[in-house]
């Protein structure tokens, strides 16, 4: 991917001279397992994964009779089930036995780019012995340390957004075209970067994204759990968090949708040479607002809390006057649905009220769907200049790091422009 740019760049006529410093983000809560040699030992565990661990060692008498006490047992239990480094323990003893560091991917990538054991603060997002809270690893007498079999000197150091975590190694700039000695600037998670590339500073702005996964996030300089027990992950600027809630399958589901229903607009966007979902707008104009009662519950994929890790997908109201254009408009008004009991959950615990909603991710492209989002959410929805926000974020991590703008307010001021916007009907 960086050797196809270095050619754009220069139809632009901008030098790699030119280019101050590197920033890096990417997919969350997928883990690696690396040898005392810094190389994989698997695959990379990916956030979809969806085995389970559920016999573990046990936990010491007196953490057990505390959360029993607590009326947590089955919280920690679900942590412990869920946890990569449980399943992998049991299953693949020989791959845990030689495993030196446990990383997540942009752990992996900025010890590739570096060689430095070194990641994100705003990354750390997945059942590793992390306090949300704080931003750090847990002290030593956590209860996380005796639910998963992972030790301080397996994992990465922590570094705030904003500040260098290395610089690119020769290495890496053979392999990438990067030039070397350029400083690597901690930046944000995926979601983190697309919140800060919105220009979301504060919790009176909501940043839906219409992405894989479906989010919608705020950004407090407070913590604050939307859903109990469910942490606020740290935002892509130092000391701030995004309190988040998540469709799993998202827009994963339009994915779904054209795959088994799609074939006909596939066809014509072949020939066209578009992208298929383009055409699936005009399905949404075909429908009126409500889809004549056909109703969604966008859990394709269950949640952890949002509804639970038991829910199921439902699609009700059928009528024969329902066509494919109704299963589809239900499909974008149930994720906007969702998306609201987010927005509502997360004012209700923060006590401030969105004013803006900024729309960004794959979906957001769409005219009809962020018209069905502003009337859903009764609030003009807005969309950035570029929906690759989560790019932009990690650009703005990359600036204020380097010292080209004195803050992030100073960077989103001249970094982020005004896209288009919708108002409710």
């Amino acid at each position: 991917a960086c050797h196809e740019l270095w050619s754009e760049l220069e139809l632009l006529k901008i030098s790699k001279t030119k280019i101050k410093a590197v920033a890096l983000t990417c997919q969350r809560a997928t883990m690696v397992n690396l040898d005392n040699k810094g190389k994989p030992l698997r695959p990379a565990f990916v956030w979809l994964d969806q085995r389970e661990q559920n016999k573990v060692d046990k936990m010491s008498w007196y953490w057990r009779a505390l959360f029993t006490l607590a009326g947590e047992k089955q919280t920690v239990e679900y942590f412990r089930s869920q946890s990569e480094a449980n399943w992998i323990k049991h299953h693949q003893p020989e791959i845990w036995e030689k495993t030196h560091k446990f990383m997540l991917l942009s752990g992996f990538h900025s010890f590739k780019l570096t060689g430095k054991y070194v990641d994100s603060v705003s990354s750390q997002v997945g059942y590793l012995p992390f306090d949300f809270k704080n931003q750090t690893w847990s002290k030593p007498l956590d209860w996380r340390w005796q639910a998963l079999p992972i030790t301080k000197d397996m994992l990465p150091d922590l570094i705030p957004c904003g500040d260098e975590l290395g610089k690119i190694s020769q290495q890496a700039s053979n392999d990438t075209g990067i030039p070397a000695g350029l400083p690597l600037i901690s930046a944000g998670s995926d979601k983190a970067c697309e919140v800060l590339g919105s220009g979301c500073l504060t919790p009176q702005t909501g940043s839906l994204s219409y992405g894989t996964t479906a989010t919608y996030n705020t950004t407090n300089t407070d913590y604050v759990e939307a859903i109990k027990r469910t942490p606020a992950y740290p935002a892509a600027m130092p000391k701030n968090y995004n309190t988040e809630l998540i469709v799993q399958r998202g827009y994963w589901m339009v994915s779904w949708f054209k795959r088994e229903f799609g074939l006909k607009e596939q066809q014509i966007a072949d020939q066209q040479g578009i992208l298929t979902e383009t055409l699936f707008d005009d399905l949404l104009k075909q429908v009126p607002a409500g889809s004549m009662g056909l109703v969604l519950q966008p859990y394709w994929n269950p949640g952890i809390r949002t509804p639970g890790p038991e829910a199921k997908g439902a699609m009700i109201g059928f009528g024969d006057v329902h066509t494919r254009a109704h299963i589809y408009r239900a499909i974008i008004e149930g994720l906007a649905y969702a998306l609201r009991e987010g927005k509502e959950l997360s004012e209700k615990k923060s006590g401030v009220k969105i004013t803006k909603l900024m729309v960004s991710g794959g979906g957001s492209q769409s005219d009809e769907a962020m018209q069905i989002t502003a009337d859903i959410f009764g609030i003009t929805a807005e969309r950035p200049h570029t929906f690759e926000t989560s790019g932009l974020g990690a650009a703005i991590n990359a600036a204020v790091g380097a010292g080209l703008y004195p803050s992030y307010k100073a960077a989103i001021a001249n970094m982020t422009h005004e896209g288009d916007k919708f108002t409710p009907i």
